[in-house]
């Protein structure tokens, strides 16, 4: 669905200036779009409920997070959103991404915008240790599987970093196989986006080894 011609600041819970921001990054994404390619087609028309209400739900989930690192960033999904929804409470995001195209697209709308998000064009493997025992949370949307993940970001969650990784209706199943190698605390959360999806937080990790 297209956001609704009725949609408002108050509808998201949101400041006008911060829905405003977010209007502009749904102005410039489709202009991009069109060169760039940064988002899959089929969800373009989808951008409001597919990305940015989507994103917005994790800012809820950790409501005292003042550093927060998004791995494989994409096109701002859903680090460049928390970035602007979290710029009056003085929220720092660094996001995290390899593609220089889609880093020269957050660079543009963080200078636009104004919010506090410094982009990493970088692989992640080379930025996650810098951020241990500095993160407060850590999220990865639609970047790899949960036990992939794991592996990445361990050192930050033995550190006591957050995990924030929303996932579709295979959650349980990547639990499960995650588990195998993994020992840790989860939470599994329901989207407020789509009743098959959830958002898994993870906390206090160990290796099996």
């Amino acid at each position: 669905m297209t956001k609704p011609a009725t949609a408002n600041a108050s509808d998201l819970n949101v400041s006008r200036e911060t829905f405003e921001r977010l209007e502009l990054l749904e102005r410039e994404l489709r202009r991009w779009q069109a060169i760039k390619n940064l988002v899959g087609p089929a969800t373009l028309d989808q951008i409001w409920e597919r990305h940015i209400v989507d994103s917005l739900q994790l800012l809820d989930l950790a409501p005292d997070a003042r550093t927060w690192l998004d791995l494989g960033s994409g096109a701002g999904f859903p680090g460049l959103v928390l970035a602007i929804a979290g710029a009056e409470r003085g929220l720092a995001v660094h996001l995290v991404e390899s593609n220089s195209r889609k880093c020269a697209f957050l660079r543009h709308i963080a200078r636009l915008t104004g919010v506090s998000a410094t982009i990493h064009e970088a692989r992640l493997e080379t930025v996650i240790p810098g951020f241990v025992g500095k993160a407060d949370v850590v999220s990865a949307r639609a970047l790899a599987s949960l036990t992939l993940l794991l592996d990445w970001t361990a050192p930050l969650l033995k550190a006591g970093t957050r995990g924030l990784f929303p996932k579709g209706r295979d959650a349980e199943i990547e639990l499960t196989e995650a588990r195998k190698k993994w020992t840790f605390e989860a939470e599994n959360l329901p989207s407020l986006t789509d009743s098959e999806a959830r958002i898994l937080r993870i906390t206090s990790i160990e290796s099996h080894s």
